[in-house]
């Protein structure tokens, strides 16, 4: 299938963008890296009256750590994080997920904030956004405002993200010594959609846990959190016991939806998998 017709400007700066976003309003779609819009533009899953090109404004682009923060322009491509030894050094979760991130091509192209700002359930930087309640940065001609995660991903395909804005920037905290995360996913295929997806981010007293978010991808119409499973291991150290509430409590915590991947009952098995796969993973790791 054919895309549907559509006008195209290529903003040379943030301005440019601003300009045309005043102009066209909601028939406007903002290009980053492309790698789902083109997509769905060819599935006429998107019809917008007028493409604006962001991906040569440089300043949306790169890498930088900013006191006890790391920011990451907008346009950073996945293959940017993928070898970025800040990425490594100082957001751990995240330069685990980047593997998963889809093929090669598409990691030399699509960008993290394309990825953030359409906002799909099923990709791996929200979930890594919600586990770290990173904020996102946002502007328009009127000024920046910045957005916790918990506040960002508001259902299927959207997004904090209003008409004339643009998400420029996203910030994480740096990851801290008595912390330790652990990002898995499951897929038919390597670089497939997830099936279920989990971002675990733990922060130890000693051995016990202190602080707990875990983050779930393709289980719900945005990334969600479990609060009953992050309040089982809160406090406890991983032990068998430990990871068995934690998986029990799941079945409050979810209720997905059963999808093309697979139905509900095997996304809950397989979240419960994950889980248990990760807690072990971290229980070794901080030995």
């Amino acid at each position: 299938m054919k895309s549907p017709d559509f006008e195209y400007v290529k903003a040379k700066n943030i301005e440019d963008v601003f300009a045309s976003l005043h102009t066209y309003k909601d028939s406007a779609q903002i290009l980053a890296g492309g790698q789902s819009l083109l997509a769905m533009l060819n599935l006429r899953m998107a019809n917008p009256q007028i493409l604006i090109d962001i991906s040569g404004i440089d300043a949306m682009k790169g890498i930088e750590k900013l006191g006890n923060i790391l920011r990451i322009g907008a346009l950073t491509t996945h293959n940017d994080i993928l070898n970025s030894e800040l990425v490594k050094l100082h957001v751990p979760l995240l330069a685990q997920a980047v593997p998963y991130v889809a093929h090669l091509a598409i990691r030399n192209k699509g960008t993290i904030g394309g990825s953030l700002a359409l906002g799909d359930p099923a990709a791996e930087y929200p979930a890594i956004a919600l586990a770290l309640n990173a904020t996102l940065i946002i502007q328009s001609s009127k000024g920046e405002r910045r957005v916790k995660a918990h506040d960002f991903f508001i259902s299927l395909y959207r997004t904090a993200v209003k008409t004339e804005e643009v998400l420029i920037a996203v910030e994480f905290p740096v990851a801290t010594a008595n912390q330790q995360f652990v990002f898995l996913e499951l897929a038919r295929r390597k670089g497939d959609y997830a099936m279920v997806g989990l971002a675990v981010a733990l922060t130890m007293d000693g051995k016990t846990i202190r602080e707990c978010a875990l983050s779930l991808m393709a289980m719900d119409d945005k990334p969600v959190l479990a609060p009953q499973a992050m309040k089982a291991l809160t406090g406890q150290q991983i032990r068998p016991e430990s990871i068995l509430q934690a998986q029990n409590a799941l079945d409050t915590d979810l209720d997905p939806p059963g999808d093309l991947q697979a139905n509900a009952a095997t996304k809950k098995h397989l979240a419960k998998v994950l889980l248990s796969r990760a807690l072990m993973q971290a229980g070794e790791s901080h030995v």
